[in-house]
């Protein structure tokens, strides 16, 4: 009985001391659409990105004519010839792996320029929702646009407006 008395009571106080909290969501993906450096940011990525690819399948296409050269003349070439075409071909095929993985990979040149561009305004946001909540006495603010354990908010703890003003872009 007095377990049950302790649970009921902590129940109470927790119930308590959540609803003194203040509570704010942002939907990260509507600000960064409303940033104008993020989209510049964006497509600064994919020119580079594109242009990447560009050399990877260059190198690609490369490797692919060596084989289909081997292929056409391996009936007349000698052991030596052979092995040094394949050699060739393998040669080519690890160039292109290497500079794959040397621009796309973990930590590729793509992932390090994602990083210099993006951090800078990542920061940004994360300055002017700190400034709001340390203004407002939001406890939490949690992200709508990142969160799927968020099945409804309501649009009147919404502060996503007020992050875009205090970045200085009005909606």
């Amino acid at each position: 009985m007095m377990k049950k008395l302790a649970t009921v009571m902590m129940f109470v106080l927790g119930t308590l001391s959540v609803s003194a909290q203040k509570f704010a969501l942002i939907d990260m993906d509507y600000i960064l659409k409303n940033v104008p450096a993020y989209e510049r940011a964006n497509e600064q990525l994919n020119q580079v990105s594109r242009k990447w690819q560009a050399e990877v399948e260059a190198l690609n296409t490369e490797a692919a004519t060596l084989y289909k050269n081997y292929q056409n003349e391996v009936v007349f070439l000698s052991q030596e010839q052979k092995q040094k075409k394949q050699e060739e071909i393998m040669n080519k095929e690890k160039e292109a792996s290497e500079l794959k993985k040397k621009y796309f990979g973990p930590e590729g040149e793509l992932f390090k320029k994602r990083e210099s561009l993006m951090s800078p305004i990542q920061e940004e946001i994360y300055n002017a929702v700190k400034d709001i909540a340390d203004l407002r006495g939001y406890s939490l603010i949690l992200d709508r646009a990142s969160d799927a354990g968020i099945i409804f908010g309501s649009p009147k703890i919404d502060i996503s407006n007020e992050v875009l003003q205090k970045l200085g872009y009005s909606n």
